[in-house]
């Protein structure tokens, strides 16, 4: 489990690799609609190195299958690499979506995937699964993920799950915590034109709705908008004085400078170091 990002069927050897691909099944005479896939992964500025902790795939059944797991930081205090275990839920997903098995059901994927995960950890996932007839179904734990784009305004975002701030629901190979039973199930009819932007935490903590929707308005395709999107999402996520979602959501909850600081103006602002991972997906009809 070398690597920081699952793709299609191979693993990307560069954390900063881009990836695109046209996922449609040419023999399927019933085939309506599918995803044009890019995707993009920057690792946190301090986990270069090790290439992050967040994991992905990209997977050609049906429509298409997306999937992002983003590992517990908080691993690491215990001697544990928190991209183990993100790595391989991600792998065993890779490989459980073109099984018949799979139902067509995310969560019923993310439920095989889980079980099938040796590594000590615990992430954070979201899965899209694009039927023909342009539902998607969604399948979500913990804070990754999704916008549908459609003429160019934000019609469906999901919602993070958390204990607390800060703290997401999560997969854990310890016993007592979430599993998919906890996932929000949800489902959304995609039309041709219609763009899905998913991604981890690093993504939404750093970069508002507008934003994305103007960034993906303004690229030429799915891979181009996932790198402008995590680009952007890297940039702001190292400006302190960038009032990010993420900083303005601290403040929503009670997290702040103190209260000498506030009179005199003070807040917190900053974007969230963070790893990113986008993936772009665009409806095309066949």
């Amino acid at each position: 489990m070398g690597s920081s990002a699952v793709l299609g069927s191979s693993f990307s050897l560069s954390p900063r690799r881009r990836y695109r691909s046209t996922i449609r099944s040419c023999l399927e005479i019933k085939s309506e609609v599918y995803f044009t896939a890019g995707a993009h992964l920057i690792p946190h500025p301090k986990k270069v190195d090790r290439g992050g902790e967040d994991a992905f795939f990209v997977h050609g059944r049906g429509g298409g299958v997306l999937g992002v797991a983003d590992g517990v930081s908080g691993w690491a205090q215990r001697n544990v690499d928190p991209s183990l275990f993100s790595r391989e839920l991600i792998s065993h997903a890779l490989n459980i979506a073109g099984d018949e098995e799979a139902d067509n059901d995310p969560q019923n994927l993310l439920r095989k995937a889980h079980a099938a995960t040796q590594s000590r950890g615990s992430a954070t996932a979201i899965i899209a699964l694009l039927e023909r007839d342009g539902t998607l179904k969604i399948a979500n734990l913990g804070d990754c993920g999704l916008r549908v784009i459609r003429r160019g305004q934000v019609i469906f975002s999901t919602s993070p799950l958390e204990h607390y701030f800060d703290c997401p629901f999560q997969l854990s190979s310890e016993a007592l915590t979430q599993t998919y039973k906890d996932a929000v199930v949800c489902s959304v009819q995609l039309t041709a034109g219609d763009t899905v932007v998913m991604g981890s935490d690093g993504l939404f903590d750093n970069v508002f709705d507008q934003e994305i929707v103007s960034l993906v308005s303004e690229s030429k395709d799915a891979d181009d908008a996932a790198k402008a999107l995590a680009d952007l999402a890297s940039k702001h996520s190292v400006d302190t004085g960038f009032d990010s979602p993420y900083s303005i959501e601290a403040r929503k909850r009670g997290y702040d400078v103190p209260a000498w600081k506030k009179v005199l103006g003070g807040k917190i602002t900053g974007g969230k170091p963070d790893d990113i991972t986008v993936i772009v997906g665009q409806v095309t009809s066949s």
